[in-house]
């Protein structure tokens, strides 16, 4: 086990492996999961610790990095940004499990990694002594190849929701993953079936609302007060933000020294082209500063010890949703300015407008759902999200 690096470290080394996750970009789509070479390469920049435990040796870093993090990764290769953010958001919440669960992670697999099936409805689970025996089907499990365990959601009796932390070993990994953006997360199917679960290893969902939880003990640092739902749409539009950000420099690239086909005219000339990529860009800007600016405040909070108001935890996720939603505009703007070179599989303006359309899927950054949920809270409503 090695010491944590500090913030300003990781960044600077997420910011070097961008050149490697271009070069392997094409290769990491092929594959349809994350090559060993690229897992192996974030764990020697450290970043697998970034938010796992201190005393685990982790980096406890502020949630500010889910956005500049994953958006420099992003930058570079979106499935590794998606696959990235979502396991070491797991570390994290795994802090907020009894100190027996933790132990058994990372007691002696200090790098251990931890995958998940979060759909809450495919996982059924009944209590028995010591615990729960669990069973069900959970889609989109990214990194499960290379995931020793795995956090999965489910309903207990009296619908209530729990989480369960399951070894990769007790499970059995289904190849679902043919889609048409982010190929390479590799985010496969994973079934249980009627397997033991000790009762240090659920958590009841309820627990990551914020304020004291299981961990608090062991886990007393700002990092492990906040609640869960309403960070978690960050883990996504920090990914959709590095998409954009890497197409906007793309584009900007490619047009510099490209001449139109019939006129022979320098496109860099042209207003409209010039107009395109500052649309573009001021998207991509207006995106990342509403992200770091709420981020900003739930760093404020955690460190002060404060739980967020209903109106700031339904904001973040309404600002989450809406900044992915600048960042597609943004994709989408230079590769229709792109003419039809873009259209060929192997360029990275493709991809990037097939992997920020799989990306701005997910539910944490899904407007219609997240828009709504603000408004509710807005208009003085009880918000339909009653795990927020």
């Amino acid at each position: 086990m090695t010491a944590a690096l500090p913030y300003d470290n990781l960044l600077a080394n997420a910011r070097a492996l961008v050149p490697r996750l271009i070069a392997r970009a094409a290769d990491t789509e092929r594959l349809r999961r994350l090559p060993d070479a690229t897992v192996a390469d974030l764990g020697a920049a450290g970043l697998w610790a970034a938010y796992r435990p201190a005393r685990f040796d982790g980096a406890e870093i502020p949630i500010r990095g889910l956005i500049e993090l994953g958006a420099l990764l992003g930058s570079g290769c979106g499935s590794t940004s998606w696959v990235y953010n979502n396991l070491v958001v797991h570390n994290w919440m795994v802090g907020y499990w009894p100190e027996a669960a933790q132990e058994e992670i990372w007691g002696n697999t200090p790098d251990a990694l931890i995958g998940s099936g979060l759909v809450m409805s495919a996982g059924r689970a009944h209590a028995v002594e010591g615990g729960f025996r669990l069973r069900g089907r959970w889609p989109f499990s990214s990194g499960i190849d290379f995931s020793t365990w795995v956090l999965l959601g489910g309903f207990a009796e009296n619908q209530e929701p729990r989480f369960y932390l399951v070894p990769r070993a007790e499970m059995s990994i289904i190849d679902t993953w043919q889609v048409m953006g982010l190929n390479g997360t590799g985010s496969k199917d994973v079934v249980v079936e009627d397997v033991f679960v000790p009762a240090h290893r659920s958590l009841p969902a309820a627990a990551a609302r914020g304020g004291p939880h299981p961990g608090s003990v062991v886990n007393p640092g700002p990092l492990f007060r906040l609640p869960w739902y309403p960070i978690l749409s960050f883990v996504t539009a920090g990914t959709s933000l590095g998409i954009a950000q890497g197409a906007v420099r793309d584009f900007g690239v490619a047009m510099r020294d490209r001449v139109a086909t019939y006129s022979g005219r320098a496109l860099a000339d042209l207003p409209t082209l010039q107009l395109r990529i500052a649309e573009a860009a001021t998207l991509v800007d207006a995106a990342e500063a509403v992200l770091l600016q709420d981020c900003g405040e739930a760093d404020a909070l955690a460190a002060a010890d404060r739980l967020p108001e209903m109106e700031s935890r339904a904001r973040w996720r309404r600002d989450a949703a809406y900044a992915a939603q600048l960042a597609a505009r943004a994709v989408d703007l230079v590769f229709a300015g792109s003419g039809g070179g873009a259209i060929h599989a192997e360029h990275p303006l493709q991809r990037a407008l097939r992997d920020i359309h799989a990306a701005n899927g997910h539910i944490g950054v899904n407007w219609d759902l997240n828009g709504a949920l603000f408004g509710q809270v807005a208009l003085g409503l009880t918000p339909e999200f009653s795990l927020l």
